[in-house]
């Protein structure tokens, strides 16, 4: 349905894809089409695993599993041709793109997409290409870091190319266990998680071996006037396989930041770094939520195992005060489709969900009571995002396996009951939530990526419309990022009441990397105003810190890092925790990092430690805190 030239979105923004100029690769053939009119179609009945690309190794013909992620998607890496150059589908052309079905200004159609507000959604890729740096002993991204085009539609679309975890191939997947021991947790109270204490950390004279300090050095001792204090520096004290492990956290709950890696979780002094707990693990952890619950408990995943058999199936409870085991249990499996190599995990209030290929659960983060698990219906959750709501994306059976149909709910997190059901248009998938509330959701099609703002009611906000020629950079995970993972975890977003605020791409033009930060109006999904990165800096928004947003400020080349914050009018970055350029160096050396900001101080914490020989494995830094 062509649309009114007054309610089409304005000029230069989001459109129908255009003939690509002369010379130039063509597009994927067609723009996106309309949602059906109509009351909603209920699919055709189909074999579990329709709507995505066959996995790797499946037999050609043979149905994958419902919500097998996508190859990774490309959000960075502009293209030549219409899709790095020209509006993409949803703005100044003729055919309605997904989010056109709505009432208001992009559509004549009384009622969300299908006449429902939907849910759906898809594993979020990892990365989203953002920018790795080389970090020594880090595991090496494969291939180019990059930004992505908005095209001026009522949805972010960006041309892109497949980066990172294509050439690393296996990599993701592949898990080094040690020793052969089959032992199967049994389901009941933790009697094999054994805390223990030890003091771990460098107290401001820590040393900054393989970064051209002397091992000695006082890491305050070039601290100048309005600089933060080095509080302590940590390095790995783990023997970890030989392809490394992912490092899950931090977390801060009262006066103790904990972080967890390859078999144990560990809580430490936000003071002086040193060790105020241990829990051992008798098997690899492998999922862990963004976030704990407001008491400070959190349920983590390990495997059922430690052979190369073990999957990611046995639930822990672990009180992060104390480092006390709780309850643990198996995942309860649905049914012979109900996959669980890799699960993802989001707590909201008691409510601890797992989402997994084709099927999903919840569990009291309290006590382990299972609260509810397989969905009725064609559409499953796989992933969800929590906080003060539980969302879950789904995917539905389809008949198709190139044209997928997801949807976006959120569910009571006691009863699992949906409050409210979107789904896109047939064919975009949900990649990640930025925001619960607001709620910010991601899609994506192919090379097209795509951003709207759902209401409380789940109807449809707006679709975000950015300047011709800005590229974004989420960061969502570094190259070893799982595919199957919680909405909820990625940085360089923000958002308030009425305003998304998203960090773009570098800008490499001049002498070393800047970048600035995008508002928009959630209301219209107009660009606000931008605020620049201080000179040669990179900036990420956090999250909010009251009406302002806050920012992590990357070290960079004769620059330290730092903690700011950026008005909600937009202007100049405020420095809240400005890190000493005395160590910027040794700040710049986290791979994949994590940064957590509370009571006035900051943590830097690597995403994945890895090395080339085990006296580098030790020797690699783990976690760093600065304050006042």
């Amino acid at each position: 349905m062509t649309q009114p030239p007054s309610q089409q979105p304005p000029q230069g923004g989001f459109g129908a894809p255009q003939e690509p100029p002369s010379g130039n690769p063509q597009p994927p053939q067609g723009p996106p089409q309309g949602p059906p009119q109509g009351p909603p179609q209920t699919p055709p009945p189909a074999q579990p695993g329709y709507a995505y690309p066959q996995p790797p190794g499946q037999i050609p013909g043979q149905a994958p599993d419902y919500g097998y992620p996508q190859q990774p998607g490309p959000y960075n890496q502009q293209q030549p041709g219409p899709y790095g150059q020209q509006p993409g589908p949803y703005g100044q052309g003729q055919q309605p793109g997904p989010y056109n079905q709505q009432p208001g200004p992009y559509n004549q159609q009384p009622g969300p997409y299908n006449q429902q507000p939907g849910p759906y959604g898809q594993q979020a890729q990892p990365g989203y290409g953002y920018p790795q740096q080389q970090y020594p002993g880090a595991p090496v991204p494969g291939g180019p870091g990059g930004g992505s085009l908005f095209k001026r539609k009522p949805a972010l679309i960006i041309g892109a190319a497949v980066v990172a975890l294509l050439v690393i191939g296996g990599g993701i997947f592949v898990a080094t266990n040690g020793g052969g021991d089959d032992k199967k947790p049994v389901a009941g109270k933790s009697d094999d998680a054994k805390p223990s204490t030890s003091p771990s950390a460098d107290e401001g004279n820590g040393n900054g071996d393989g970064d051209g300090r002397e091992s000695d050095d006082d890491l305050n001792a070039g601290r100048k006037p309005g600089e933060a204090k080095v509080l302590w520096l940590q390095k790995n004290d783990i023997d970890l396989p030989r392809n490394g492990s992912d490092v899950y956290g931090p977390w801060v709950v009262g006066d103790t930041v904990v972080k967890g890696m390859y078999r144990s979780i560990s809580g430490y002094s936000v003071v002086d770094g040193k060790q105020k707990w241990t829990l051992k693990l008798p098997t690899d952890l492998c999922a862990a939520p963004s976030q704990t619950t407001t008491d400070g408990k959190i349920v983590i995943g390990i495997n059922n195992g430690t052979t190369d058999r073990a999957v990611c199936a046995d639930l822990q409870m672990v009180d992060l005060n104390t480092g006390k085991a709780g309850w643990k249990k198996s995942i309860k499996k649905n049914g012979v489709w109900d996959i669980m190599s890799e699960i993802s995990l989001a707590i909201s209030g008691n409510t601890v969900a797992v989402g997994r290929t084709g099927n999903s659960s919840a569990y009291q983060v309290s006590d382990g009571k299972e609260l509810f698990g397989k969905q009725p219906g064609d559409c499953q959750p796989f992933a969800f995002a929590g906080g003060p709501k539980l969302i879950a994306a789904s995917n539905c059976r389809t008949d198709d396996v190139d044209n997928p149909q997801h949807q976006v709910q959120e569910l009571d997190p006691t009863t699992g009951k949906p409050k409210w059901t979107y789904r896109p248009k047939r064919g975009w998938e949900v990649d990640r939530v930025f925001s619960v509330s607001p709620l910010v959701v991601s899609l994506k099609k192919d090379k097209e990526w795509s951003i709207l703002s759902l209401k409380e009611s789940g109807s449809f906000r707006s679709g975000l419309v950015s300047d011709k020629g800005d590229k974004f950079a989420p960061d969502c995970g570094g190259a070893f990022a799982s595919f199957i993972k919680s909405l909820d975890v990625c940085t360089g977003v923000a958002a308030d009441a009425n305003t998304f605020y998203i960090a773009t791409s570098p800008d490499s033009s001049g002498l070393a990397r800047t970048n600035k930060v995008v508002a928009f109006d959630l209301n219209t999904g107009k660009p606000k105003w931008k605020a620049a990165a201080p000179a040669e800096r990179m900036v990420k928004p956090l999250r909010m810190e009251g009406a302002d947003v806050l920012l992590y400020v990357e070290a960079g080349y004769n620059k330290g890092g730092g903690i700011a914050t950026l008005a909600p009018t937009g202007g100049a970055v405020k420095m809240l925790l400005k890190h000493p350029l005395s160590t910027s160096q040794i700040e710049s050396t986290f791979y994949d990092t994590n940064i957590v900001y509370a009571g006035g101080r900051s943590f830097i914490a690597s995403g994945r430690v890895s090395a080339r020989n085990d006296k580098e494995e030790l020797e690699t830094k783990t976690m760093m805190a600065f304050g006042n």
